[in-house]
């Protein structure tokens, strides 16, 4: 077992302080809500929601069917709602919730040219850094356009991570290949110690496994399989997003995976962002 991993199951007995990077709004609940129901009652958690807003209109075909599938009208309604969701469900946990207000990838724009043109306006895909889904934002290519918002969201976390002073950090590892875990990714693997990498559910059960970022960082695998049924009641509570997610309406209980690497541990003072 990876010595990083090992830590977590000695943060299950001891009071470990213990950092979660969600790219949004309910990712760490899906992916680790039985880890973080299991650390909370006996670890100071903080959960770190990287993007946590939608731009205004007129947005593209893919965000209007995603607010459909929600069945919300408004994008900045459905955030003003996915924020309270997640809110509820985090304070219910005990955990310390910190939104930093980024634009999510399906809602987020250029700047200049078509952006701020009346041809960007009548055709918003031209507008927008990831004008679809299936061929832009789950493709796992992030744009050269993010750059200054991936070293933004870098400077963020730095305050972030000096405040809370985590042993250690939890970041998606990118099953699904959505640019914006990739983004959080890159930052926690470039820039954060003791870090600990969870794959996302339910992508999970569909997706890849990244393998190719696994072999590169020689990532060693931990199951959690405690509380998931709480975990089940944790993640109904997100009602704008069942549908989409679950279409049946039933959450199916799987084991969390983590990944840790055995030399991760020698890196810097936990913690520390390392430039």
């Amino acid at each position: 077992m990876a010595l990083a991993v090992a830590e977590v199951e000695r943060a299950l007995t001891a009071n470990r302080r213990c950092l979660f990077l969600s790219p949004h709004l309910d990712d760490a609940v899906l992916s680790c809500g039985a880890l973080l129901t299991a650390l909370a009652d006996r670890c100071s958690v903080t959960v770190v929601t990287i993007f946590t807003e939608a731009s205004a209109p007129p947005h593209t075909r893919a965000a209007a069917s995603y607010l459909r599938l929600c069945n919300m009208t408004s994008a900045e309604d459905l955030y003003v709602e996915r924020r309270r969701e997640d809110g509820q469900v985090l304070a219910a946990l005990g955990v310390e919730p910190v939104n930093l207000g980024f634009c999510d990838a399906l809602f987020r724009r250029r700047t200049g040219g078509p952006a701020s043109s009346l041809v960007g306006r009548a055709v918003p895909e031209l507008a927008h850094r990831y004008p679809t889904y299936r061929f832009d934002i789950a493709k796992g290519r992030v744009s050269r356009g993010d750059r200054p918002l991936t070293e933004q969201i870098a400077t963020r976390l730095r305050h972030v991570v000096s405040r809370a002073a985590p042993e250690l950090v939890f970041c998606p590892l990118g099953v699904g290949q959505h640019v914006d875990h990739l983004i959080v990714r890159e930052i926690a693997t470039r820039r954060l110690s003791r870090v600990i990498y969870y794959s996302e559910f339910p992508y999970v059960m569909t997706s890849d496994w990244e393998t190719g970022f696994r072999r590169r960082r020689a990532l060693e695998p931990w199951a959690f399989a405690r509380s998931l049924q709480a975990k089940r009641s944790l993640i109904a509570a997100y009602r704008t997003q069942m549908r989409g997610l679950f279409p049946g309406g039933t959450i199916p209980l799987v084991p969390e995976v983590y990944y840790g690497e055995a030399g991760n541990a020698g890196r810097e003072t936990p913690g520390d962002l390392v430039d």
